[in-house]
């Protein structure tokens, strides 16, 4: 092996897995990291109050856990407060974390940590992630969603397109400067925000992670994903060079962007009031494909899904690793 590789026990990453009520998908979790071809330096499970068999299962799976491995179980105290502990008691170059009924492909480590190593102003490196169900099946990436960029990430949040948690790794020294916002109900949308001031987004369109979507992703909450898109932008204008008009140009085009959003999570009511007191400025166009969405039946827009998401799951099949 050339020296300027190093060997798969010498990459420092550490990787966080906090833990949740994920009985049913946490070993799969565990089961991707523990086939990474680069090892991580140290693998910390953190179970944040767990009542169902979470605990019992990652101690048992981490038997086998090829490299360094912890398990930290506790009562519940948040996200957020789980990734500063995580990352106070961390350790090495770069630091990931992947939810714990999410996948990473084999390769993700090792691409991810290649990123970050030839560009000394990369904050994070990043790419799309692969949208499952419940029995690992492809149905969408989401570079589908929004525009990803390599660079300057600021404008790219501020539309608001934001990177997949499970398709990151963070240079360790800059997270230890921001950390999480533990006030935040998006902790991942306020630190992107905070570290595009610090240094480039990293992009490797190569979909590496897999996002599990299912009943119980706290993301699916569309109002208050819009909430703190607009608390992230207010609490972060400042620093990112932001004067009060431009900020209510950014303020109005996140509503309106949210709009196919809210209403096809069901919001129909906030979704006409934000088609609506938005439309000042906007393209007459784009009015009438939001106002589409906005009328279109319940039941015709969850067959139009089902039938889309069946012809997707069998182009992509399902994450193998």
């Amino acid at each position: 092996m050339p020296e300027s590789e190093p060997k798969k026990n010498e990459r420092k990453v550490f990787v966080l897995v906090p833990s949740y009520h994920h009985a049913g998908y946490v070993e799969r979790c565990l089961r991707s990291i523990f086939a990474q071809t680069v090892s991580p330096a140290k693998l910390l499970v953190i179970d944040d109050g767990s009542s169902d068999d979470s605990p019992a299962i990652i101690e048992r799976v981490l038997k086998e856990c090829p490299f360094d491995s912890e398990l930290i179980v506790r009562e519940n105290r948040g996200l957020a407060r789980t990734l500063n502990e995580a990352l106070a008691n961390s350790f090495g170059e770069y630091f990931a974390y992947i939810s714990s009924d999410d996948l990473w492909l084999p390769e993700f480590l090792n691409r991810r940590t290649k990123a970050l190593d030839g560009r000394e102003n990369a904050v994070l490196a990043y790419g799309p992630a692969y949208v499952i169900d419940r029995d690992d099946r492809i149905f969408d990436i989401t570079s589908n969603w929004g525009r990803y960029i390599d660079g300057n990430a600021t404008e790219m949040l501020l539309e608001p397109v934001f990177p997949p948690s499970a398709g990151v790794v963070y240079r360790r020294s800059m997270l230890l400067d921001e950390k999480w916002n533990e006030a935040a109900a998006l902790e991942d949308h306020d630190l992107y925000l905070r570290l595009s001031v610090r240094g480039d987004f990293a992009y490797d369109a190569e979909p590496l992670s897999a996002w599990r979507v299912h009943g119980k992703n706290t993301s699916r909450d569309a109002k208050r994903m819009l909430d703190e898109w607009l608390a992230a932008a207010d609490r972060n204008a400042e620093r990112l060079g932001i004067a009060d008009e431009q900020l209510q140009k950014i303020r109005s085009r996140m509503r309106s962007n949210a709009v196919p959003m809210l209403a096809r999570a069901g919001a129909r009511r906030k979704a006409v009031t934000e088609l609506i007191e938005t439309a000042g400025g906007r393209r007459f166009r784009s009015i009438l494909r939001d106002l589409a969405v906005v009328l279109l039946p319940a039941a015709g827009y969850s067959a139009w899904r089902y039938l889309r998401d069946s012809l997707r799951k069998r182009k992509y099949g399902k994450v193998s690793f």
